[in-house]
């Protein structure tokens, strides 16, 4: 967006105390220099354009089911390279876009900017960056998102965040927001990007109950959210009661189902035990029959995912969101499978085809 020029929402450019604007003439600039900045061999670095902006509620409206991925910042160089080898090698199965998480505290935070620009402008992706509360101020949050605007990235994950490490509570900061519902009004309120929200299906670990969860999805999604990102999750059926609650709730935006695909069990537990997910009685079993050999749960992992993103797609779940840890080889897996065999397609067609003999 140019100075001056009016976003789709009617905003326009807003100015530092200087009088020039935040978004300025230099934004491609700005992204070139934020490439070169995470590598600089890349030739596109410290170029002026980027791929085309594109939102994602757009992209999930046009291309159901969407197929997204996660990452997280690295913080080595040795973790960038391997994160970028990871997105080259998920690249060429063409996900719809993927997202970056957001590391409060500054502990990864600038990565995050950094590394979703790379990824849009040196592999190809359509991006979205995570953006948390936690220890931001609202003109610190309004930096963060200038330079997100400014390096061409268009969509953005709102989330109150967790709290930092050895504090029990969440604790709005002072001159910060508190909630997710009141960043995506902030976003809403002076930026044009397409806005996204995290959901729980078995409840966020606050609330005292799921009617509870879904009026504040409800503030969330009024506030600007344009598309949902569920929590993991391993059993489909709390996926399909929790959409279905939602809908009576009157959240009518889509819900993508957040898929890990198990590569090590003992891990994923950690991360469910984080989260406050489930893992079914049977699947533990079936882990715990592997005995602890990686090849084997791997080989069990991918398994189950495939299956449990199948049967999602096949009852109409409007895309999948896998959290791939940084590593390409479970991910690319599942999602090579699903693409290869299209099981929503071909039983929706056998479905029609019944039908008509009907």
């Amino acid at each position: 967006m140019r100075p001056g020029r009016r976003s789709r929402k009617g905003r326009t450019a807003k100015t530092n105390r200087n009088g020039r604007s935040r978004l300025g003439q230099d934004n491609r600039k700005a992204a070139g220099e934020t490439l070169a900045a995470v590598n600089p061999s890349n030739p596109l670095a410290g170029c002026s354009g980027y791929p085309q902006r594109v939102r994602i509620d757009e992209i999930i409206a046009e291309r159901e089911p969407a197929f997204s991925i996660e990452f997280f910042p690295p913080k080595t160089p040795e973790a960038t390279e391997e994160l970028f080898a990871t997105a080259r090698e998920l690249q060429a199965l063409e996900p719809d876009f993927v997202s970056v998480t957001y590391g409060a505290g500054g502990s990864t935070r600038d990565g995050t900017v950094e590394i979703t620009a790379a990824l849009k402008n040196e592999v190809g992706f359509e991006t979205m960056a995570h953006l948390s509360c936690v220890g931001e101020t609202s003109e610190g949050l309004a930096t963060t998102l200038d330079r997100i605007e400014a390096a061409g990235i268009e969509n953005v994950f709102a989330l109150r965040g967790d709290p930092p490490r050895g504090q029990a509570d969440f604790v709005q900061p002072e001159g910060g927001l508190g909630s997710a519902a009141e960043l995506a009004a902030f976003v809403a309120a002076g930026w044009d990007f397409g806005i996204g929200g995290t959901c729980f299906p078995e409840v966020h670990p606050e609330a005292p109950d799921l009617d509870s969860d879904l009026r504040y999805l409800k503030t969330k999604v009024d506030a600007g959210a344009r598309f949902l990102i569920t929590q993991l999750f391993f059993d489909n059926q709390v996926y399909f009661d929790f959409v279905r609650a939602a809908r009576a709730h009157g959240i009518e935006v889509p819900i993508l189902a957040g898929v890990i695909p198990v590569t090590s069990f003992a891990q994923t537990k950690r991360i469910c035990n984080l989260c406050d997910a489930t893992i079914p009685p049977a699947l533990e079993a079936a882990f715990a029959a592997a005995g602890g050999e990686p090849e084997r749960e791997f080989e069990l992992g991918i398994a189950y995912a495939a299956q449990q993103c199948a049967e999602l797609l096949i009852a109409g779940a409007p895309g999948i969101h896998f959290y791939a840890l940084n590593r390409a080889p479970a991910t690319r897996a599942v999602l090579g499978a699903l693409k290869a065999s299209r099981p929503w397609e071909r039983v929706r067609g056998d479905a029609a085809e019944m039908e008509r003999a009907d």
